[in-house]
């Protein structure tokens, strides 16, 4: 190769190298603007929202995703998976319902041991609904609780249970009413649950105890009225679900929240969109815990074929569901509709009361009590 045209490549590399460089720069002065546009911006939101971080950051996820919502109520199938022996179960379904407009939030429980088989004389444990999930996949058990509940279900959520765990110990543990004593060992799950009844703050570990909890070594367990065993245990998942969420509601402190977006994302799969999800942010950030209604699908546990599995009753969840979705959807608060039942009963007494005996007249208003 003679030296002009070795000179030649090498002008025609440092132009190539300059040309390079000038779109790298180019690419970096873009970068550094878009993060000195969003800074001012996250500015403008956090003097907006008076010093509130997290409020900042949430308007600033909102505007960016740039997506309208519509505002109609929106149905999420929450799962909550644990692997056991290479198999995925779901060890929490629950049925999530939002409503932007009336800001009203509800929760039904699905018992894992739900029966969807065709025959309780054949059942095996495949015919649980929980199984679906390693065979079929999420979207197996969106088509069941659907056929269940009668709703339309928009999204599913999964997650796995130590997700839940590490946003506890984020949150540096959680304040929650234990309602009973809890003793429990099991060695070959490497399970120990030890926790006295009462109002106290509990860890990750406590609180992954709580959640797995049905009995006590002795066999002792939740009170019927509270719901014994699984049933207990699903009342427990769900109030202590609404404490975990006030809680990350009320934290006023971005790293903690970026922290807890970090750790649900690593350990979460769904087929919402995102911009749907940082569009609906704004919304549940002003959400009002006590707009939060919970229920768990009536029905009964039966023996089939040396199986037990429960046996949802279906007219009582059709009747369920229906009084959920009516009340879901109007403009009457939790608080005014609580205030009208109890002035109902306050009249009911009174007319129970008015109970009189004499020769001229005599009725008993008891049958106007409702």
């Amino acid at each position: 190769m003679s030296r002009k045209n070795s000179r030649i490549e090498k002008s025609g590399e440092i132009k190539a190298r300059g040309k390079v460089g000038i779109v790298l720069k180019f690419i970096l002065i873009i970068i550094l603007a878009l993060i000195l546009a969003m800074t001012c911006y996250y500015l403008v939101e956090l003097k907006k929202a008076d010093g509130d971080t997290t409020r900042a950051a949430i308007n600033v996820l909102q505007n960016v995703a740039s997506t309208v919502v519509d505002e109609e109520p929106v149905y999420v199938l929450l799962l909550g998976y644990s692997s056991d022996q290479g198999l995925k179960l779901t060890d929490t379904i629950i049925l999530a319902g939002y409503n932007p407009q009336t800001q009203k939030a509800f929760m039904v429980s699905v018992p894992r041991d739900t029966f969807i088989g065709n025959s309780l004389t054949r059942a095996t444990s495949y015919d649980k609904i929980n199984s679906l999930y390693g065979n079929g996949g999420p979207e197996e058990i969106v088509n069941a609780v659907e056929e269940i509940t009668g709703v339309n279900i928009d999204y599913y959520i999964t997650i796995n249970n130590e997700a839940l765990i590490d946003v506890v110990d984020i949150l540096g543990g959680v304040e929650f009413y234990v309602p009973m004593d809890m003793k429990y060992d099991d060695k070959t799950q490497n399970l120990h649950i030890n926790l006295k009844e009462g109002l106290q703050t509990l860890n990750g570990e406590q609180a992954e105890g709580l959640l797995r909890f049905r009995h006590n070594n002795n066999g002792t367990t939740y009170d019927s009225e509270y719901g014994d065993n699984d049933y207990g245990r699903m009342h427990t998942q769900r109030d202590f679900l609404m404490a975990v969420a006030e809680q990350v509601i009320q934290a006023n402190d971005l790293s903690k929240l970026k922290e807890i977006i970090n750790t649900v994302f690593d350990n979460f799969e769904t087929d919402c969109p995102m911009t749907v999800i940082f569009s609906y942010l704004t919304y549940i950030y002003d959400f009002n815990m006590d707009n939060l209604e919970t229920y768990q699908v009536p029905g009964n546990s039966v023996l089939a074929n040396d199986v037990w599995v429960f046996e949802y009753d279906e007219d009582e969840t059709e009747e369920m569901m229906e009084s959920i979705l009516n009340h879901f959807n109007s403009e009457t608060s939790n608080a005014e509709l609580e205030a009208a039942e109890e002035e109902t009963l306050n009249t009911s007494n009174e007319i129970s009361n008015d109970v009189y005996d004499d020769e001229s007249s005599n009725y008993v208003s008891n049958r106007y009590s409702y």
